[in-house]
C-alpha cells in the first residue's frame, strides 16, 4: 500500500472514531502535510488532546511531547532541566530528552495560560523551528505543535503566539443524537494503520509540487479584497502559509492540483475571532459558487416558466405560452451567457454552469416541440 493510501486510510479511521471533527482531522493531517500548527477551541472533553495523541500514534518513529501548562509551569518542565555539568563550564545549557525541543509533533494544552518565559521560547521554536540553549541556537525537528485552550487570549502579548497557529478551529460536543449514541456504543479502535516518519516526509515533497492554478491565485485575491471590505483582516503572512495548506488539502483529498473546492478550508485560517468565521465562510461561498448559484436560479425559473406553459388546455392558450416561454427563455439564456463571460474573464471553472445551460436550452427545444 502507498503511503498515500495509508494517509487515506487513517482519515477514514480517524472519521469513524472521532465524530463531528471531520474538517479537524482533515486540517490536522494537512497540517502535518504542510508542517504547520494547529489551535482547537473547546470546552474540556471534546477530544482535543485524544486526537492528538491518536494521530501522533499514526507516525512511526515520531517523538512526541504532551503537557498542560498553567501559570506555575516551568521552563524545565517543557524545555528540559539545566544541565549541571554545562553550568560548570559557565554553559546555561538544558537536557532536552523527550522534551519539546526534541519532539516531531506536540500537544500542549491550555497553551495561553503559560508565563511570559515559557511562551517566547515556545513563539522562537514553532515560528522559527530553533531553540536558544546555552551557548548554541539548535534546530527543532518540529513538524506540527497542537495547541488547545478554553478560550481565546486576551492579553496582547499572547496575540504574537496565537498568530503563529495557521490552522484554527472551535470545537463543540457532539450535537447530533445519533452521533452521540454511535460514541456511546463505539469500542476500542482493532485496526490502526500507521505511516513511518520517512513516509510523511515523502509525502510533503510530493503535496509541495500539487500545482496551485492561476485561478485560484486569483480567487484569493479576490477573496482578501471581499473580507476587506468586511473589515476582516489577515495578514499577507497568513495568506502566504496558507497556500502549502491548500495543496496540503488537495493532496489528501487525492486531487493534482488545487481546485476551488479547497478554498472552503480557508475558513479555519483567515478569521481572528470565531465571531467572522461565518462571515468568511460566506464570502468565500459567494466567491466561489455566488455565479453558480446564479445559474442554478434561473434553472429553478426557466422550471416554473415550462410548469406553468403546461397546464394551458386550449390551442389559443398555448399559442400564447408558446410565446411566452419563447420569449422569457431566450432572455434567461442571454443572462446565463452574460454570467458565463463573467466567470470566464475570472478564470472560474465553467463545466457545471455549461451543464445548467444545457438543461435550459433543453427545456427550450422540448417546449418548442411540444407547442
Amino acid at each position: 500500500m502507498t503511503a498515500r493510501k495509508k494517509l487515506q486510510k487513517i482519515r477514514g479511521e480517524l472519521a469513524q472514531y472521532f465524530l463531528e471533527r471531520g474538517d479537524l482531522i482533515d486540517g490536522s493531517l494537512s497540517a502535518l502535510l504542510c508542517s504547520q500548527h494547529v489551535l482547537i477551541i473547546g470546552a474540556p472533553g471534546t477530544a482535543k488532546s485524544m486526537l492528538a495523541n491518536e494521530i501522533c500514534r499514526r507516525i512511526e518513529g515520531a517523538n512526541y511531547f504532551q503537557w498542560l501548562l498553567t501559570r506555575f509551569s516551568t521552563p524545565e518542565e517543557i524545555f528540559g532541566a539545566v544541565s549541571l555539568k554545562a553550568l560548570e563550564q559557565d554553559d546555561y545549557r538544558r537536557v532536552t530528552t523527550h522534551k519539546l525541543p526534541e519532539a516531531q509533533i506536540a500537544f500542549l494544552d491550555e497553551i495561553f495560560k503559560a508565563n511570559s518565559s515559557i511562551l517566547n521560547a515556545i513563539l522562537t521554536l514553532i515560528n522559527e523551528r530553533i531553540f536558544h540553549n546555552g551557548k548554541e541556537i539548535l534546530p527543532v525537528p518540529l513538524l506540527t505543535l497542537f495547541g488547545a485552550s478554553n478560550e481565546l487570549p486576551e492579553d496582547d502579548e499572547l496575540m504574537a503566539l496565537y498568530d503563529r497557529f495557521l490552522l484554527r478551529f472551535v470545537v463543540k460536543y457532539i450535537e447530533e443524537d445519533f452521533r452521540f449514541l454511535r460514541m456511546l456504543e463505539a469500542a476500542e479502535q482493532t485496526e490502526r494503520t500507521t505511516l513511518t516518519l520517512e513516509e510523511l516526509r515523502e509525502m510533503q515533497a510530493q503535496a509541495r509540487d500539487i500545482r496551485i492554478p492561476g485561478a485560484v491565485y486569483r480567487t484569493i485575491a479576490d477573496l482578501r479584497r471581499e473580507l476587506k471590505r468586511r473589515n476582516i483582516e489577515a495578514s499577507d503572512r497568513r495568506y502566504r502559509q496558507s497556500l502549502s495548506l491548500l495543496q496540503a488539502h488537495a493532496y489528501l483529498r487525492g486531487e493534482s492540483q488545487v481546485t476551488e473546492n479547497d478554498l472552503f478550508f480557508l475558513e479555519h485560517v483567515l478569521w481572528r475571532d470565531p465571531g467572522e468565521q461565518p462571515q468568511v465562510r460566506d464570502a468565500i461561498r459567494e466567491l466561489v459558487l455566488g455565479y453558480e448559484e446564479e445559474v442554478k436560479e434561473l434553472l429553478y425559473e426557466s422550471r416554473e416558466i415550462r410548469d406553468s406553459a403546461l397546464r394551458w388546455e386550449t390551442s389559443d392558450e398555448r399559442a400564447r405560452a408558446l410565446i411566452e416561454v419563447h420569449t422569457k427563455i431566450r432572455n434567461i439564456i442571454a443572462k446565463v451567457d452574460q454570467i458565463i463571460d463573467k466567470a470566464k474573464k475570472l478564470g472560474r471553472p465553467l463545466e457545471r454552469v455549461g451543464a445548467i445551460k444545457d438543461e435550459i436550452e433543453e427545456i427550450q427545444k422540448q417546449m418548442l416541440e411540444r407547442f
